[in-house]
């Protein structure tokens, strides 16, 4: 490991934690670093707030890494900020770092979205299908700094849903990687290559963590998507999806492990240890799947006799007074194979079901509307 928790816990941002993460917040943030770090504003969003960008190091190899492009996706952005005061630290790694490397950082990419908690824009556009057109001033922004900044590596940072398991296992997703596809076959070309290398890298570091925890994402081509845009310009490029941790629904577990993959990928480009890792160790992390639920109820008919299946409560992520609440809304299970519960609870077990009643979602519950039946 690079890194232990201990070390971990002293640079962690705690002013700033949950799922609620705006440009407020974060500007505050930036107005207390040192000189070392270029605070700019790239541009603004389409409601006038500014975009902002964090410039560090002076090294050669060029990482420009974005957040929030989707509003509702804040962990990365957590791991970011904790990422800027380790940079602060001056000790022998983050030195290293900025000897070999020099980043330029878009912490909240979509500052509407953020404010509003959607995923969207405030055009109702994702920006992360906007990448060919750029009909949206906060897909502009990106297309020009990448431009100006020319980098050799981006990372794109994202959160990914609950409902993620890795493989057929019954373990979160909590943490999902992509290297982009650049055309519809899916082929490897040599950035390509090195996107796979570099995330095999952040694998190894993680699973030390988080053992059977990491998953590889769809890599399904589209051209509108920005990481397939940018693998098309022929520049490595990574998607993180921060994912769900056990009892973490605010994702302050879920950001410390994506704060030790931004340091382990630095660690293997500033190091120049890429290609110590192959594509093979990157096509042996397994792919995701979906079959999680929040809360899974067996035996449900003792509830309600309307039940003829396990009941699937997946929570819907809520903004109340710059808060997110977590409501829950129960789906049909039209799952055909195995599947899991992030909650589970047998109503056939005189605890299981004592407990359940005292969850906020009991009387939900009681409904008989059969729309809600499998």
């Amino acid at each position: 490991m690079i890194l232990d928790r201990s070390i971990y816990l002293n640079y962690k941002e705690n002013s700033i934690q949950g799922r609620y993460v705006i440009n407020e917040q974060i500007i505050n943030f930036l107005d207390g670093l040192s000189t070392d770090f270029c605070i700019e504003t790239q541009g603004s969003s389409v409601e006038e707030r500014p975009i902002k960008s964090i410039t560090w190091g002076r090294g050669k190899n060029k990482v420009l890494m974005w957040s929030q492009m989707h509003g509702n996706e804040s962990t990365t952005t957590k791991a970011v900020l904790d990422l800027l005061k380790f940079f602060e630290s001056d000790t022998a790694l983050s030195l290293a770092f900025s000897a070999s490397c020099t980043l330029k950082i878009i912490p909240i990419l979509n500052p509407d979205g953020a404010e509003a908690y959607t995923r969207v824009n405030a055009n109702q556009i994702d920006l992360n299908r906007d990448a060919q057109n750029r009909s949206q001033p906060e897909s502009i922004v990106l297309r020009e700094v990448y431009e100006d900044f020319q980098p050799d590596f981006c990372f794109n940072l994202h959160d990914q849903r609950t409902i993620f398991n890795v493989g057929a296992t019954s373990k979160p997703a909590t943490i999902s990687f992509l290297a982009p596809s650049h055309d519809v076959e899916r082929s490897i070309s040599k950035t390509r290559e090195i996107s796979m290398q570099l995330i095999a890298a952040m694998n190894s570091e993680l699973q030390e963590f988080i053992p059977g925890q990491l998953g590889r994402y769809d890599d399904g081509f589209n051209a509108n998507c920005i990481g397939d845009t940018f693998q098309m310009l022929n520049t490595p490029t990574i998607l993180f999806e921060a994912g769900h941790f056990a009892e973490d629904y605010e994702r302050e577990k879920t950001r410390e492990y994506v704060f030790y993959a931004l340091v382990k990928a630095l660690h293997s480009i500033s190091e120049n240890e890429i290609q110590v890792y192959s594509q093979k160790e990157y096509f042996e992390i397994p792919e995701n799947n979906k079959l999680f639920f929040d809360v899974l109820i067996k035996n449900a008919q003792i509830i309600n006799k309307l039940y003829t299946k396990e009941v699937c409560i997946l929570y819907t992520e809520v903004l109340k007074n710059k808060k997110i609440s977590f409501e829950a809304r129960i789906v049909k299970n039209e799952i055909s194979t195995s599947f899991f519960g992030h909650k589970t609870y047998d109503c056939a077990d005189n605890t299981d079901f004592l407990l359940l009643k005292k969850q906020s979602f009991w009387n939900l519950l009681q409904v008989s509307d059969t729309d809600y039946i499998s």
